[in-house]
């Protein structure tokens, strides 16, 4: 029987492809960055043939420098950036614009009209989601208008709509699966998440056709098998979920109270409320944790649209660093008690403010600042996003975590880890496997294909590698996160 599984995660910055074995250890990974285009100020752009391209690429490599045939693979999960919006001819396959990717601003003004226009209580009570740019509703319907004879081709049925998954899917299947999750369909601000169907209501809101629109199915499921040219054989792909309920999965947060934030590009706080679809008064997102079996299980989401993306601009914008481990020594050289504060909106801030249109800024600055102040200010920035979102949580009768479940690349950096639980006043855990959204396709694949029998079968394969308590006064702590307050409210537009 084959014992192995194979992750696609497709990111903001890169595609990646990683082989596990049955108890969740990774055998290989292979990954390639994309590029970023930034067509006009708060816009941004993949090429989905290079999606494609580097998609392919990692996948072939991984199996080719673990050793694992295709024959090996039991069943292959797909995660994603979620909201990345494409269009494509259900013809050809061919895309008819870029990707409008999940950071893109191009739509602030739509949206802020439908809010002017009273929309966001029937949006909200539909979808979970607050009215803006982030999610794919308002992209599908700015390609529409955009695009030379995207519209007409739409309503004559010809083009296909989707999140990177099901661009992905329908590549994989050589174009016979045009289907998504429940997870990743619950970003669209088109998916009703009580009745778990397309919604006809909003669908006329954002004038979107139907016929665009991919089948839903449950996170673990048949979706399809991939062509024989594409990996030299047909494998099942039997698991896809949008990166941070992936993550949700992969954290093993099965049980309602248990709460993860992942930091990748972005950062992103999940809380599983189980079967209550939580509604927030904070400005957080009421989302589908996963759907297993027909049941849908909650969660409640804040999202920082830049935490990762910010080290990566200190090195490719700034080019302070010229990778990103270096940035653990100079926080260490530089301590926590500084006066800089780098806010990093710079494709305006998430929640709980939701602001498309504030920008980044540096404040604090002083004769002997230097780089390393910045670089620290850059990591600590995150931490404090996050504290952003733990108040809100509580404010909406979440309750104060005990424990925080951390996982994605910045993480690694253990000074990060530290400054988190300290400022935070929380218990912080980083698991040993830290690539956690794309194990948690892998155990939904898993799952599908009989490799694991059950959610707590799956629960004992989590492992904690690094327990990490605060060490910081409460005095020093208020003082740190009033400065950052402060900041804050320097960056944020009078339109928000």
């Amino acid at each position: 029987m084959s014992r192995y599984l194979l992750s696609i995660d497709q990111g903001t910055t890169s595609s990646r492809a990683i082989i596990f074995d049955e108890r969740g250890l990774i055998i290989t990974t292979s990954q390639r960055e994309f590029t970023q285009h930034f067509p006009a100020d708060g816009w941004v752009e993949h090429d989905p043939e290079e999606i494609w391209d580097t998609t392919l690429e990692v996948c072939r490599e991984a199996l080719t420098q673990s050793n694992v045939s295709a024959d090996d693979i039991a069943g292959i999960g797909i995660t994603n950036q979620r909201e990345t919006t494409i269009l494509w001819d259900r013809k050809t396959g061919k895309p008819i614009h870029k990707a409008i990717v999940w950071q893109d601003r191009r739509t602030s003004e739509y949206c802020a009209t439908l809010k002017e226009d009273g929309l966001e209580p029937q949006v909200q009570s539909k979808t979970g989601l607050l009215i803006d740019p982030y999610f794919s509703a308002t992209k599908i319907k700015w390609i529409l208008d955009n695009v030379e004879g995207a519209r007409v081709r739409a309503e004559a049925g010809e083009l296909a709509f989707g999140t990177v998954d099901t661009f992905l899917l329908w590549r994989l299947t050589g174009g016979e699966s045009h289907k998504t999750d429940a997870t990743n369909a619950s970003r669209t601000m088109l998916f009703n998440i009580h009745e778990q169907e397309w919604d006809d209501e909003l669908l006329d809101i954002f004038s979107i056709p139907k016929s665009l629109l991919p089948e839903v199915e449950d996170s673990a499921a048949d979706f399809g098998e991939t062509s024989a040219d594409i990996l030299g054989e047909r494998i099942k792909i039997a698991g896809i979920a949008g990166d941070q309920q992936a993550a949700l999965i992969g954290q093993a947060c099965f049980a309602p109270g248990m709460i993860k934030s992942t930091y990748g590009t972005g950062c992103f706080m999940v809380l599983n409320t189980g079967d209550e679809a939580l509604v927030s008064n904070h400005k957080l997102l009421t989302t589908v944790g996963y759907r297993l079996n027909g049941k849908t299980t909650y969660a409640l989401e804040g999202s920082i649209f830049v935490a990762g993306a910010a080290v990566q601009w200190l090195r490719d914008g700034l080019e302070l660093i010229s990778h990103a481990k270096e940035t653990e020594a100079m926080a260490e050289e530089t301590g926590a008690e500084h006066s800089v504060y780098l806010v990093p909106a710079f494709t305006g801030l998430g929640a709980p403010f939701w602001d498309p249109n504030a920008r980044g800024a540096i404040f604090g600055l002083t004769r002997d600042t230097g780089i390393k102040a910045i670089v620290t200010a850059g990591l600590q920035s995150v931490a404090y996003q996050t504290k952003d979102l733990i108040r809100a949580m509580e404010k909406d009768g979440a309750g104060k975590p005990t424990a925080l479940r951390v996982d994605g690349g910045m993480v690694a950096n253990n000074w990060v880890v530290q400054f988190l639980s300290d400022i935070l006043n929380v218990d912080v855990d980083r698991p040993a496997v830290i690539e956690t959204t794309a194990l948690g396709v892998a155990y939904l694949a898993g799952l599908q294909t009989g490799i694991y029998e059950s959610l707590e079968k799956i629960s004992e394969l989590w492992h904690c590698e690094r327990h990490v308590s605060p060490k910081m006064g409460d005095g020093v702590r208020s003082k740190l996160y009033s400065g950052w307050c402060d900041a804050v409210e320097r960056v944020k537009s009078s339109k928000s």
